[in-house]
């Protein structure tokens, strides 16, 4: 029997991922796997768990979960080689979806064992990711400050915390809309719709700031950061929203999608067309280019950059989860991860 780690995360999906996961480990024995269990008990848990089974004996280290169960499984894993599969059971799915694994819907079982099957017939690819640094996110009652974990490596400065994404890196009112969720808005709606909710929400609380970008070796500029950025390495992220049209994991670079001055009107009326993936262009404020690196900052009153953070806090998400706050560095690298996914995936 071929031995595998799974890394599930029972609050994945507000807790249904428990109740799934007895229909994947059915799959799974029938399919001739021997499983060792490890649930997250806590934020960041699944980044230690996945690190201590770097120079294991399992063929594969599977994250049961969504975006973040797999963010922190991959950080665990990165640069050891060691293989990652991914069982689907989050809210948003999207880096399985990038690597054509089927996405579990209502009581449409069969994709679990299509999802299984992957693991037994699928093809590894080595994809890179992004080294993000900046300022922790400050703690709320219901979310700890994210700390640092060994497995990410040191930041450039003592007070920064470091992550690494696989999927995507986004701010502005997207990153509004993660903080939101974290904090249990909406917790009783489920899967894209959540996601909608909570936009909508964000957008019309939204506050203008300015901010000082500056991507590759271009000079930094100065913008309204009504609106979002996305340097993505994925096509969809938000459960399925197609931000980033074409991407891929095996690009070798990003995508950044930048959408800035935004009135609260165009915020609104662009989330239909974010969802089908057909927003670029439009009021020419929404362009997508490649990049590999990239920096944000707050401006003072003379619209110079500043390496105090924006006031009120401008969150930063990582995969999906707001962990940071300006000012953010981020830059690519190759072959950072092993992802054993389906024969075909998506723009490849």
């Amino acid at each position: 029997m071929t031995r595998i780690a799974c890394i599930l995360n029972p609050k994945a999906r507000d807790g249904l991922s428990v109740t799934q996961w007895s229909r994947f480990e059915q799959s799974l024995e029938n399919s001739g796997y021997k499983i060792d269990l490890f649930h997250t008990e806590y934020i960041g848990h699944g980044m230690d768990l996945a690190a201590n089974l770097r120079e294991s004996e399992h063929e594969i280290v599977v994250a049961v979960g969504g975006d973040g169960t797999v963010h922190e499984v991959a950080s665990g894993l990165r640069g050891s080689g060691k293989v990652m599969g991914i069982l689907p059971i989050g809210s948003g799915n999207d880096y399985a979806r990038a690597h054509g694994i089927p996405i579990p819907k209502g009581k449409k079982f069969l994709k679990m064992q299509e999802a299984v099957d992957i693991l037994t017939n699928g093809v590894d690819r080595n994809v890179g990711a992004f080294r993000v640094e900046g300022p922790p996110a400050p703690a709320h009652p219901l979310i700890p400050a994210p700390i640092p974990h060994v497995c990410n490596g040191d930041p450039n400065n003592s007070n920064n915390i470091v992550r690494w994404s696989f999927l995507e890196c986004d701010s502005g009112v997207t990153s509004a809309v993660n903080r939101m969720k974290t904090e249990g808005k909406f917790k009783r709606v489920r899967g894209q719709l959540k996601y909608t909710f909570l936009g909508i929400r964000a957008i019309l609380g939204w506050k203008t700031q300015k901010g000082w970008i500056k991507i590759d070796d271009s000079p930094g500029e100065v913008v309204d950061l009504s609106g979002l950025f996305c340097m993505s390495q994925c096509q969809t992220f938000g459960g399925g929203f197609i931000i980033a049209p074409g991407a891929s994991p095996t690009q070798n670079h990003g995508s950044l999608v930048s959408a800035w001055g935004l009135s609260k009107i165009q915020m609104l009326l662009v989330m239909g067309p974010l969802e089908k993936g057909k927003h670029l262009g439009k009021w020419n404020k929404i362009f997508m280019k490649n990049a590999l690196s990239m920096e944000l900052k707050a401006v003072d009153s003379n619209d110079m950059p500043t390496n105090e953070s924006h006031n009120p806090d401008l969150f930063v998400n990582v995969d999906g989860e707001a962990v940071m706050t300006t000012p953010i560095s981020l830059k690519y690298f190759e072959n950072q991860i092993t992802v054993r996914g389906a024969k075909s995936i998506p723009n490849q």
